[in-house]
């Protein structure tokens, strides 16, 4: 499957435009049609899948408080200043990503019941969570997995990732999946060790217009 999305306005004969390519067994065969009209690969997308089962609830962690967000719903505008923001830059991306605060307000909305910051002396170290699947209600997508930099590697991403994990167990959900960046070998090494399996891979090509005939 290839999709289109414009990156500039119609008036700009010269815009970038951006295609996806859902990869198929056949994926050799959908690059190269997409490179005969002088797109070229610029990142890859990664869908990995959890399968929910008895999930237990992870013990105390030394120096750490988890809440929710349903139970500290003014946290959620402070993690984008404290946490959203440095993982926006640091996303590995071809280009930079802006996101407002309006934005994160009006599109980054989670299920606050089942999203959960990590509080170390009050202060904003991780966030996970989790976002409805409206058309199947069985299954949940993670958020936007965030922890600050100088807390990176200490086990707190993990952590996060169990705790939405048993919260999805104790509320009915069957499935949980993620999206992450080809360069973002991080978090998808912290998945893979919590149970998920890739399911998909999407090349995101891109060229200009006109395109060549």
């Amino acid at each position: 499957m290839i999709a289109v999305r414009r990156a500039e306005s119609d008036a700009d004969l010269e815009a970038w435009r951006r295609v996806r390519i859902a990869v198929v067994p056949n994926e050799r065969a959908q690059t190269a049609f997409a490179e005969r009209f002088g797109f070229r690969e610029v990142d890859r997308d990664v869908e990995q899948i959890r399968a929910i089962g008895d999930e237990p609830w992870p013990g105390p962690f030394s120096g750490i408080e988890v809440v929710s967000l349903a139970e500290r719903p003014e946290l959620f505008e402070r993690a984008y200043q404290e946490l959203a923001l440095e993982a926006f830059r640091d996303f590995a991306l071809d280009r930079p990503i802006e996101i407002s605060l309006e934005d994160w307000n009006r599109e980054w909305q989670v299920w606050p019941e089942g999203s959960f910051v990590a509080l170390a002396d009050g202060e904003l170290v991780g966030l996970a969570g989790l976002i409805r699947d409206d058309d199947r209600p069985e299954r949940a997508e993670n958020s936007l997995s965030s922890v600050r930099r100088d807390w990176r590697r200490r086990g707190v991403a993990s952590l996060l990732k169990r705790t939405v994990l048993a919260w999805a167990a104790a509320n009915g959900l069957r499935e949980v999946y993620t999206w992450t960046q080809n360069g973002n070998a991080a978090m998808r090494i912290v998945n893979e060790r919590l149970g998920y399996e890739t399911r998909s891979v999407a090349i995101r090509v891109r060229g200009r217009l006109p395109l060549p005939r």
